[in-house]
């Protein structure tokens, strides 16, 4: 029942996120979303400091920072409050989840089966490159089965 169940959230999750994948969603300005939306508005940043209840100096900070990756998700969250935005945060896996587990369970298998092939083959028992793709197809499918942690150790 559990298994399934995590089935159903991973099926879940990946179908949300294909319209995050297939969205074009602009690039981030180089200055960042809080100063490209703040002069898009016309709005000072001694204004959009007093809806923070900041000084302006850290509006200036929190802008840079944004623009060099080290804004903090609760201080971006209050600027876009303060900006009459909304934040939307989302990490986009670059391919479904289950084609993630899919190619992580191979390289496991890959990575299990080149010791054995290898040792096989020094005692002059080596088999066919069909027999070892079988062979890494087979524990690719029971390591998708099994625990998805042993995917990932």
């Amino acid at each position: 029942m559990k298994s399934r169940f995590k089935d159903l959230k991973q099926r879940q999750l990946d179908a949300g996120l294909v319209r995050w994948r297939s969205a074009e969603l602009p690039a981030r300005p180089p200055s960042g979303w809080i100063k490209a939306i703040r002069e898009a508005l016309g709005m000072p940043a001694a204004h959009l400091a007093k809806r923070l209840g900041l000084v302006p100096s850290t509006v200036l900070r929190l802008e840079t920072s944004e623009a060099d990756d080290t804004i903090s998700l609760g201080s971006l969250r209050r600027a876009a409050e303060a900006l009459d935005c909304e934040l939307q945060y989302t990490l986009v896996p670059r391919q479904s989840i289950a084609q993630t587990m899919e190619s992580q369970a191979n390289k496991v298998a890959r990575e299990r089966m080149a010791a054995v092939v290898h040792t096989m083959a020094l005692e002059a028992q080596a088999t066919s490159s069909e027999t070892v793709d079988t062979q890494v197809k087979e524990l690719a499918e029971s390591l998708l089965k099994g625990s998805r942690r042993e995917l990932w150790r």
